[in-house]
């Protein structure tokens, strides 16, 4: 597996980099890519099918600066920024039985992450929901997946030290929620792990064994996708 450590400064080349990245292996049947990001300002990301209006504190964004987007994987709103890292995977999808269909690829995905989590931490964590990590029922990543023919993208986030009271502020309750929420708030269902990137980003490295570099990255892709939809209001507010 190739290793990719890239963070665009425009939010939406960093949601397209995903997408081409899942491309180019479909394409080319590379042996599949492991890119960490970290966002350099604050941004919503929708899941496909989220509602705008539903989802988002529209006049608290607008009021804060702050950009709309909507990636092609599914799940719920979140708001990206400083103190979150970001990761993205793409796995071939019968690469020695192991990833099967959207719950298989989910529980092989989060028990390595899980692993990983647990590792630097003297905390025990628990996979909650569909797609969920959390310690003592307190969700610090969330995750989602786009599946193609021969390679599915498993990509998440890790809060590390981000602002849980600015994503109280730009995010309503969501209309699909877990079980395990039980209702709460934004502030009182999240955590930070208050753990360095850098460390995480050692430990998912070693992990995934992305051993070698990706020294060329589908740049011309990811401008298509930027201006053919993640640019372009017609894409991020179409719900």
């Amino acid at each position: 597996m190739k290793y990719l450590e890239l963070t665009f400064d425009d939010p939406a080349r960093n949601l397209a980099c995903d997408e081409a990245l899942l491309q180019w292996c479909e394409q080319e049947k590379a042996e599949g890519v492991l890119r960490v990001w970290e966002p350099r300002n604050y941004f919503i990301v929708l899941g496909y099918s989220n509602k705008l209006a539903t989802e988002v504190n529209l006049s608290i964004c607008a009021e804060r600066g702050i950009s709309l987007l909507r990636r092609f994987s599914g799940g719920g709103a979140v708001l990206q920024g400083p103190g979150c890292l970001n990761y993205a995977l793409v796995v071939e999808n019968e690469r020695s039985g192991t990833f099967g269909d959207v719950s298989q690829t989910y529980t092989q995905v989060l028990k390595r992450h899980r692993s990983v989590v647990e590792g630097l931490i003297s905390e025990s964590v628990q996979i909650e929901g569909i797609s969920d990590l959390a310690i003592g029922g307190r969700k610090f990543s969330g995750n989602a997946q786009h599946r193609k023919h021969g390679y599915t993208l498993v990509h998440g986030s890790f809060l590390l030290n981000f602002d849980l009271a600015l994503m109280e502020n730009c995010l309503h309750m969501p209309s699909r929620v877990p079980a395990y929420r039980q209702g709460r708030s934004h502030q009182s269902f999240l955590r930070n792990l208050l753990l360095d990137s850098a460390t995480i980003r050692v430990s998912l490295k070693r992990e995934w064994q992305a051993d070698g570099e990706l020294l060329e990255i589908p740049s011309q892709n990811i401008e298509e996708l930027v201006k053919r939809r993640y640019a372009c209001a017609e894409w991020n507010r179409k719900f």
